[in-house]
């Protein structure tokens, strides 16, 4: 085998064994690389296969457009609530001048009765007017603005202190405040009419009301018996 026999020179028997090795070692090599990338490629296949069935694939969240990213939604934006505008003060009333009339809301009017009367009495009722503002006014007191109306169960006029015998005066007068003013009306125990016209009687026991007025003035309701 070291010695090669033939026809030829030795050198031409030593190149053709080293070509036929060097091709030898060749196919030997590239045989290995094949089988190595062959198992190389088979266990990255297996992995991937065991990863894509034991774990599956998740999909990427969705991202809002652009546009929404940088201009808020509608619904997002919360609209400040306006304050309530506080209620209209009512305007102040004008002051009263001094020394000018007396308006009826500067003076307060009331009547004031003996509580009760037997029938056929002559109760006296007086009628009182106040000044119940801060300054001087003057009221026009005339007897042919006063009346006090005695008034049945049911509000119905039963007499009146102008009916029949009607006083008149030229009365005016200058009232300081808190200044009151009395004027006594004596009723004589009988009913009357605006025009005296009908037949007077005696009003019944029972329960009435007295009622007072200065022209455009009223005063409250008083109890009244008749016994």
């Amino acid at each position: 085998m070291l010695h090669p026999v033939g026809p030829l020179p030795a050198a031409v028997y030593w190149r053709r064994r080293l070509l036929v090795l060097t091709l030898l070692l060749a196919v030997l090599g590239g045989g290995g690389w094949l089988l190595v990338a062959a198992l190389t490629g088979s266990g990255s296949g297996g992995t991937a296969t065991a990863a894509a069935t034991t774990s599956p694939t998740a999909e990427p969240a969705a991202e809002p457009p652009a546009l929404e990213r940088v201009v808020p939604s509608l619904a997002s934006v919360q609209t400040p609530t306006p304050a309530p505008e506080p209620p209209a003060e009512p305007a102040p009333e004008p002051a009263p001048t001094p020394g000018g009339p007396c308006s009826d809301d500067m003076i307060e009017l009331a009547v004031r009765t003996p509580g009760s009367a037997p029938v056929g009495g002559k109760p006296t009722f007086e009628l009182v007017v106040t000044n119940v503002s801060t300054v001087p006014c003057v009221r026009v007191l005339d007897a042919g603005l006063q009346e006090v109306l005695l008034l049945d169960g049911g509000g119905n006029r039963v007499w009146g202190s102008n009916d029949c015998f009607p006083e008149s005066s030229s009365d005016t007068r200058t009232l300081a405040p808190g200044e009151s003013v009395t004027f006594p009306l004596v009723w004589g125990g009988l009913t009357s009419e605006p025009s005296c016209t009908a037949e007077r009687t005696t009003p019944a026991p029972g329960q009435y009301a007295v009622r007072g007025r200065l022209d455009t003035e009223v005063s409250a309701e008083v109890p009244f018996t008749i016994s």
